[in-house]
């Protein structure tokens, strides 16, 4: 599966930096107000569910995206934000709450459709589909291209600070260097921590062998004495600020660290997580077409630029990548050529017992000595109080007790 994955994207990325491939775009086009008026005055409100920091706010002299969106149209955005694709899933699931929009990975998206919990969309909806990098399209995990629009697409790196690393950084092992003990920063979500972990052992990060997934489990537990911390959106704070040595995480955020704190380099090793985001449309979305305008929107070339500016992921819309500055398109490993992309593979959704078997080891490591610093110490502090409480109550009782009995009898003292 891994070579079938390496030749895949090759063909891939190949296609996407042939000349040929990228259409000629003049000029950026003006929005279609015919198109972008259809629901202004009929209240509509649309719920977006999103990753952290991952769209543009209006900061930095950028676009803010949803109001922009709320202007031109009328209908009103209500953002929300998650820090996993797997806590996403979980709210989808539950069916607590209605989204119209969201923006799950590469391998949720396939079990999203393999569970009915995303729509197929109406791309006659989205004309902007125009500008999206052919190369992106009908990927494995969406192969009709029914249910997924690409959003933005980067790899996993390796971030860290050069003051707190010795040494020369090669390889994954970094990230289980005993000298860092406390200074190394882990994926939070168990999709990513164990592609993280069997990268590191050389195997296929979309392994369903047992007995690859327990070695890879192992690593883990092997490494959790020396996490800081198990994070997603709050590794920004703690490379930033210089709490941490080191952290495994995305090569796009990386340039939004390095704004804040020079000190910090970035390193991808030579076999990596090749991932793309996209936006999608639940099963029990309220405001079907609505939410389809709000992906057309998002692809407008000048939106879509700002927003691959905000974010610094790489962008599948080529309009927008010719708006871009060049020091962005050229940063390295922004815009990989084919050659460096040749041994990094792609998730694809596994079978529902992997899935489960996986939740279940990542439960395991996750309680793994921290169920008995979190509950077990406390608990036995409580309990030791209690007792000692309970013991001094029952000796003042027995002391009065005796006192009365003997007090009339010298003899029985």
């Amino acid at each position: 599966m891994m070579k079938m994955l390496r030749l895949t994207i090759l063909t891939v990325l190949l296609l996407c930096l042939t000349a040929s491939a990228v259409p000629v775009l003049a000029e950026v086009p003006e929005y279609d107000m015919d198109y972008y008026s259809r629901f202004r005055g009929d209240k509509i409100e649309i719920n977006v569910y999103n990753w952290g920091e991952y769209l543009a706010d209006g900061e930095d002299g950028l676009m803010d995206i949803n109001a922009e969106f709320t202007e031109l149209t009328g209908i009103k955005v209500n953002y929300l934000n998650y820090e996993t694709n797997e806590a996403m899933y979980a709210k989808l699931k539950s069916g607590a709450n209605s989204y119209d929009v969201i923006f799950p990975s590469d391998y949720m998206v396939s079990r999203l459709a393999q569970e009915g919990l995303i729509q197929e969309i109406d791309f006659d909806n989205i004309p902007n589909m125009k500008y999206i990098d052919p190369a992106l399209l009908h990927p494995e995990y969406d192969p009709e291209q029914k249910y997924s629009l690409p959003y933005a697409w980067s790899r996993v790196a390796i971030i860290y600070n050069k003051n707190k690393i010795r040494g020369e950084i090669t390889g994954w092992d970094i990230l289980w260097d005993p000298e860092l003990d406390g200074q190394i920063l882990m994926f939070k979500n168990s999709r990513d921590a164990f592609g993280v972990a069997l990268m590191a052992l050389g195997y296929d990060i979309n392994t369903e062998n047992k007995k690859e997934l327990d070695e890879a489990a192992d690593l883990l537990k092997e490494q959790k004495p020396l996490v800081q911390a198990y994070v997603m959106d709050q590794v920004f704070d703690k490379m930033q600020n210089g709490e941490a040595a080191v952290a495994a995480y995305y090569v796009g955020d990386y340039y939004l660290m390095k704004a804040v704190n020079e000190d910090l380099g970035v390193f991808v090793p030579d076999s990596t997580e090749l991932f793309i985001d996209n936006a999608c449309i639940p099963s029990d979305a309220r405001h079907k077409e609505a939410a389809e305008m709000y992906l057309n929107f998002l692809n407008e070339p000048q939106v879509a630029a700002d927003n691959a500016e905000y974010i610094m992921y790489s962008t599948p819309n080529l309009a927008a990548k010719e708006l871009l500055d060049e020091e962005i398109v050229e940063a390295p490993y922004m815009y990989p050529d084919a050659e460096d992309l040749a041994n990094d593979a792609a998730f694809v959704n596994l079978s529902e017992e992997t899935n489960l078997y996986l939740d279940a080891l990542w439960t395991e490591i996750l309680a793994d000595d921290q169920s008995y610093n979190t509950w077990v110490m406390p608990a036995f502090v409580v309990v030791s109080i209690a007792l000692i409480l309970f013991t001094n109550i029952r000796r003042k009782r027995k002391k009065a007790r005796n006192r009365e009995l003997y007090s009339g009898d010298p003899d029985r003292r």
